[in-house]
């Protein structure tokens, strides 16, 4: 009698175990999926673009010559002041996880971040910035086989007339960022721009700045001087590349507005046709016109609109805005992925995966979730059961 007595307890005490054991591996397993593996499934998907010129490139122009280059924006990494402790966590793991992944799947030879690095950077306090800096570093951590370039934004130093030379030399030290600097790498030319400087009002960091551009721009303009046509400026000039340059800058030029901008992750209809402010949304009329002039680059990559747009300046440079980074600006973030060569390029966009599709698989989880506990307590009757009773009281009668 005591032995069937204390089967009938073992029994059902087993059961519950196995279910809530049961439980815990389905509510790992969405887990497991949505806060890690769907990365991989996502940028897996993502393939480096082949050269335009394909089977004509040159013998010079190898594969093995080819840079590979990420170019993402807008991170907004949030501070203390307006950041909130649970929106910081799932923003940040967000970013970290695609961008990681991101290195590990593509193997990238170069990562431009193209400026807002940080949401707060024009109010932190030493500890504050200190503390971004350090979780920064955490989240875009690169191999010794990638290099990492960071652009300063307006929020990182504030805009101009928040701008000073402790915020922009503080920046600096940190991201080893100068403006006006030229970083070659395998014969390729990227002009690195502070646009916040850019203001044109004569300004201290201003006028350094300008003037950097300016010698840069002699320098790169006497690399591309024909030997038969030598000028005597450039005697003394150091030799580069001679390839004409790659913009990388926070603002994008001049242009009135994104009413011509198209694809999933241009801005908005209701703020398409919202007129751009000059030296706020874009660069002055002016700026733009110097840059162009300085440099006639044969491409220009921004940021600061948190959406994707393609322009065409002079009728033959081409733009290209990149969009945020972060969910918090978008439900589909995504990066560039550039093969890029000393006379061409060829650039493919890589989404991340839309936050409400994994908001959506939790929702569906969720439900089944509870369906499930529902019917092991016996409170949610069981279809076929139901089905069972019906047939049951169709006999009977």
């Amino acid at each position: 009698m005591l032995s069937s007595r204390s089967t009938i307890v073992k029994f059902p005490l087993k059961r519950r175990l196995c279910f809530l054991l049961k439980l815990v591996c389905f509510v790992s397993s969405v887990l497991i999926f949505c806060e890690f593996l769907i990365y991989y499934v996502v940028i897996f998907q993502c393939r480096w673009p082949d050269m335009k010129s394909g089977a004509h490139m040159s013998e010079k122009e190898t594969s093995a010559s080819v840079l590979k280059a990420i170019i993402l924006a807008d991170t907004h990494l949030l501070g203390e002041i307006k950041g909130h402790w649970l929106d910081k966590l799932r923003r940040e793991w967000q970013m970290e996880r695609s961008f990681q992944t991101a290195l590990w799947l593509l193997q990238p030879d170069i990562v431009f971040i193209l400026g807002d690095v940080f949401d707060e950077g024009k109010w932190s306090s030493p500890q504050a910035w200190a503390d971004d800096v350090r979780r920064f570093r955490k989240m875009f951590k690169c191999p010794g086989s990638t290099e990492l370039v960071v652009i300063v934004g307006n929020h990182d130093i504030g805009f101009h007339y928040e701008m000073t030379t402790y915020k922009v030399n503080r920046f600096e030290k940190v991201f080893n960022f100068t403006s006006g600097k030229l970083i070659t790498r395998k014969g390729i030319n990227f002009v690195l721009v502070n646009s916040v400087a850019m203001e044109g009002d004569g300004c201290a960091v201003c006028r350094t700045s300008e003037a950097k551009l300016v010698a840069l721009s002699h320098k790169l303009n006497c690399s591309q001087q024909k030997l038969n046509h030598s000028n005597k400026g450039c005697s003394d000039v150091e030799k580069i590349p001679a390839s004409e340059p790659i913009l990388l800058q926070h603002y994008p030029l001049y242009w009135k507005s994104d009413a011509e901008c198209t694809g999933e992750d241009s801005a908005p209809p209701e703020e398409k046709n919202i007129p751009f402010k000059e030296k706020y949304d874009v660069l002055s009329q002016e700026a733009s016109q110097k840059l162009l002039w300085w440099f006639q680059p044969r491409l220009i990559l921004s940021g600061h609109t948190h959406s994707a747009c393609e322009v065409l300046h002079a009728g033959k440079v081409p733009e290209i805005s990149v969009p945020s980074f972060s969910w918090r600006n978008r439900n589909n973030p995504s990066f560039i992925m550039g093969s890029i060569t000393p006379t061409d390029f060829s650039l493919q966009k890589c989404f991340l995966p839309f936050e409400s599709r994994v908001f959506t698989i939790y929702c569906a989880a969720g439900a089944l979730l509870v369906i499930l506990v529902l019917a092991h307590v016996q409170l949610l009757t069981p279809p076929f059961y139901f089905a069972q009773r019906l047939i049951s009281k169709h006999k009977a009668v």
